[in-house]
């Protein structure tokens, strides 16, 4: 039995991924040297990232859930078959499954992570969330 996807929620969601994707784009155009200076920065930047992944995870649990009657294994899986479902390509959906890793490490191990790795994550981030984005509005009419 398929259900309907809640737009007003997923749309909700984009908008705060956007506007977070905003904060992140500042955080960017510091150099290497400015952006280690300060413990903020890299706080600011892992608490971006973690809720832009975050929200992504929560788009494609819903999207999945909802329209395939799947539940995925886990926050990984969510973006891979986000992309067997052609939601994504399945090589874009791997790529963005690489970035649930970085969320769970960012949620749970903060004494293991290197600065300059979240510096280099917002990069692409920055790339990549963008084309997230289009492909879910596309893919879901939205």
């Amino acid at each position: 039995m398929h259900m309907s996807i809640d737009k007003e929620l997923i749309n909700r969601k984009i908008t705060l991924i956007t506007s977070d994707l905003k904060s992140l784009k500042v955080l960017s155009k510091l150099s290497l040297k400015t952006y280690l200076s300060k413990s903020e920065h890299e706080a600011l930047a892992e608490r971006y990232l973690e809720r832009i992944i975050g929200r992504m995870i929560d788009i494609n649990y819903h999207v999945l859930s909802e329209k395939e009657n799947e539940i995925p294994t886990d926050f990984y899986n969510s973006f891979i078959k986000m992309g067997r479902k052609k939601y994504l390509t399945v090589k874009f959906a791997e790529t963005m499954a690489n970035s649930a890793g970085l969320r769970n490490r960012l949620a749970h191990e903060y004494d293991e992570i290197d600065p300059k790795k979240v510096f280099q994550s917002i990069e692409s981030c920055l790339k990549d969330v963008p084309k997230y984005l289009k492909s879910i509005v596309r893919s879901l009419d939205l």
